[in-house]
C-alpha cells in the first residue's frame, strides 16, 4: 500500500521517481549501446575508455533528468494527468472499459508505483550493504601488518614514479596476504607487493607490474572505480549498467598495460609476468590489480596479435545499431504506455479534425441522382447539427470568458470541456473566493473538488488553498474527517492532516 512507502517521499515524487526508474531501461540499453557502437570505432584502448566513462556519466544523469522533468511537468497527485490536454483526454483513455471507476484505476497505478519504487530502495540497501562491506574489508586489510619493501626495489618503484611524473607520495609494502600486486586506497595510497611477486617474477618483470600499477594511481582509476561501484548500487537492476562497468575495467587494464610495456619496452617479458600473476590471482574486488581482467585478451593485445573479439567488431557494431534501435523504439512505447491519455487525445483530436475537412471538402451531388432527396436530408440534418454544436460550443466559450476565463488555446479548451468544467463550476468557486487558472480547474475536478467540498472545509475553519484542496481531495480527507479529529482532542493544519490521512489515522485511533 501507498502508506508504506517512508513518509518523506510524497506521492508526486514517488510518481516521478518510479517513472524514471521505468523510463532507464530504455534509456540504460540505447546508451549502452551508443557506447558499443563509438568504442567499435576506435581502435586504441584509451579512447575506448574515454567513451565508455563518458556514457557511464550520462547513464548517472539520465535518471536525474527524467525525474527533474517529471517533477516539473507532471501535474502532483495524478500520475497520468501531466498537461491539461492528457489530463482530458484520460476519460478517453479509459472509455473502453467504463465498468471501471477512473479512481480504481488511480488508486491501482498508484499502487505499483509505490511497490516498484520500494522493491528499488530493497536492492539499494541490499547492494549499499554489499558495497560498505567490500569497502571496509579492504580497508582492514590496508591496515594489516605489512614491511617496507627492499631498497633495490623501492630504488625500481622511485625511479617508475619519477618516470611517470607523480608526485603524489605513495607508500610502497610488502605483504603475504596477496598473491600478485594492487593499489589500495584513494588520497593516500599504498602499492602492496607480495611476497610470491617478488621473488618469482624477474627485475624486468617485477618493474613492468609496478609501472601497470603506478599508472592506475597517475590515472586517478580508484576514484572512477568507486563511482562504477556507487552507479551499480543505484541502477543495480539493469545488465546494461554491468556490462559497460565490465568493459570499461576491461579498456582500463588495457590502458595500463599499454603505459607498461612503454615503460618497460619488452612486451614478451610482461606477458609472461601476466601469466605468472595469473596462476596466483587472488585480489580484493575493490583493489586495482594487476592480474585483472581477461587474462588470454590482455596477453595477446600485448603481443600484438589479433583476438576473435578484434574480428568480430563488424558484427558487434552491427548488432549495436540494431540495438540502440529497439532501446528508442521500446522507449517510444514506454511514453506511449507512461502518458496514454495523451497519444489517445491527439489521434482523436486528429480524427477529428481529418472528418471536419473531408466534410468541408465534399462537393455537393448533382441533382440527376436518384438519391438526390435522401442526400439533402441527410445534409440538412447534418447541417442543423453543425449549427447547434457550434452555437453550444460559442455560448461555452462566452460563459468562460464571463467567469473571467479568458485567452484560452485550443488544446486548454477541449480539455475543460472533456472534463465538465463549466462555468456554473467556475463560479461556483469563485464564490468560495478560489480563482484557480484553467490547469488547476482541470486538476480539481478531475480529483472531484466541488464548491461544496470547498463550502464545507470553510464552515469548519480551515481554508486551503487549490493545491491542498488537490491534495485534500486524493487523498480522501474531508470536512467530516477533520471535525471528527477535533472532536478527539487534536486541531491539526492542513498538511498535518494530510499526512494523518494518509498514515490512517481516524478519529477513533486518537480516542483511543
Amino acid at each position: 500500500m501507498i502508506t508504506a512507502i517512508p513518509h518523506w517521499l510524497s506521492p508526486h515524487a514517488m510518481h516521478a521517481l518510479g517513472w524514471s526508474l521505468l523510463h532507464f531501461l530504455w534509456q540504460g540499453t540505447a546508451l549502452a549501446a551508443l557506447a558499443a557502437v563509438l568504442m567499435a570505432l576506435f581502435q586504441r584502448s584509451s579512447a575506448r575508455y574515454v567513451v565508455g566513462v563518458s556514457v557511464l556519466v550520462l547513464m548517472s544523469l539520465a535518471p536525474l533528468a527524467t525525474f527533474s522533468y517529471l517533477q516539473h511537468t507532471d501535474v502532483p497527485s495524478n500520475a497520468r494527468n501531466s498537461t491539461p490536454l492528457v489530463s482530458a483526454a484520460w476519460p478517453l483513455a479509459t472509455s473502453t472499459s467504463p465498468t471501471i471507476p477512473s479512481q480504481t484505476l488511480r488508486v491501482s497505478s498508484s499502487d505499483a508505483i509505490a511497490w516498484l519504487v520500494q522493491a528499488w530502495l530493497f536492492g539499494v540497501a541490499i547492494f549499499s550493504l554489499r558495497s560498505a562491506g567490500g569497502f571496509l574489508l579492504l580497508e582492514r586489510e590496508r591496515r594489516k601488518r605489512a614491511s617496507v619493501v627492499g631498497e633495490r626495489v623501492l630504488e625500481i618503484c622511485y625511479t617508475l614514479q619519477d618516470q611517470l611524473g607523480i608526485s603524489r607520495t605513495i607508500q610502497y609494502c610488502e605483504c603475504k596476504w596477496l598473491q600478485a600486486p594492487a593499489v589500495i586506497g584513494w588520497f593516500r595510497p599504498v602499492v602492496f607487493l607480495p611476497a610470491t611477486a617478488l621473488t618469482g617474477l624477474s627485475e624486468d618483470q617485477l618493474q613492468a607490474v609496478i609501472a601497470h600499477e603506478l599508472a592506475h594511481i597517475q590515472r586517478l582509476d580508484a576514484f572512477v572505480n568507486v563511482f562504477q561501484v556507487c552507479l551499480e548500487t543505484l541502477l543495480f537492476y539493469h545488465p546494461a549498467v554491468w556490462w559497460l562497468n565490465k568493459r570499461i575495467r576491461s579498456e582500463r587494464e588495457h590502458c595500463c598495460d599499454d603505459i607498461a610495456v612503454s615503460l618497460c619496452g619488452d612486451a614478451v617479458e610482461y606477458a609472461r609476468a601476466l601469466t605468472l600473476m595469473e596462476e596466483l590471482r587472488s585480489a580484493p574486488v575493490f583493489a586495482m590489480a594487476a592480474n585483472r581482467g581477461p587474462l588470454t585478451d590482455r596477453i595477446m593485445r600485448v603481443l600484438g596479435l589479433k583476438t576473435l573479439r578484434a574480428g568480430m567488431r563488424g558484427i558487434g557494431l552491427i548488432g549495436s545499431l540494431l540495438c540502440l534501435s529497439a532501446a528508442l523504439v521500446a522507449g517510444n512505447a514506454l511514453l506511449n504506455l507512461a502518458h496514454p491519455a495523451l497519444a489517445r487525445a491527439n489521434s482523436r483530436l486528429q480524427a477529428v479534425s481529418e472528418s471536419a475537412g473531408n466534410s468541408a471538402a465534399t462537393p455537393k451531388p448533382s441533382p440527376s441522382h436518384n438519391s438526390v432527396s435522401q442526400t439533402t436530408d441527410t445534409r440538412t440534418k447534418t447541417s442543423t447539427s453543425t449549427r447547434t454544436e457550434t452555437a453550444t460550443t460559442t455560448s461555452y466559450v462566452d460563459g468562460l470568458k464571463d467567469a473571467g476565463l479568458t485567452d484560452l488555446s485550443v488544446d486548454t479548451l477541449i480539455a475543460l470541456k472533456i472534463q465538465d468544467v463549466t462555468p456554473e463550476y467556475v463560479r461556483g468557486l469563485q464564490e468560495q473566493g478560489l480563482h484557480p487558472d484553467a490547469e488547476k480547474l482541470i486538476g480539481m475536478r478531475v480529483q472531484g473538488v466541488t464548491p461544496e467540498y470547498v463550502r464545507d472545509f470553510r464552515a469548519a475553519g480551515l481554508n486551503p488553498s487549490v493545491d491542498q484542496l488537490i491534495g485534500l481531495k486524493v487523498q480522501g480527507a474531508d470536512a467530516e474527517y477533520y471535525r471528527g479529529l477535533k472532536e478527539a482532542g487534536i486541531d491539526p493544519d492542513i498538511d498535518r492532516l494530510v499526512a494523518l490521512k494518509v498514515q490512517g489515522v481516524t478519529p477513533e485511533y486518537v480516542r483511543g
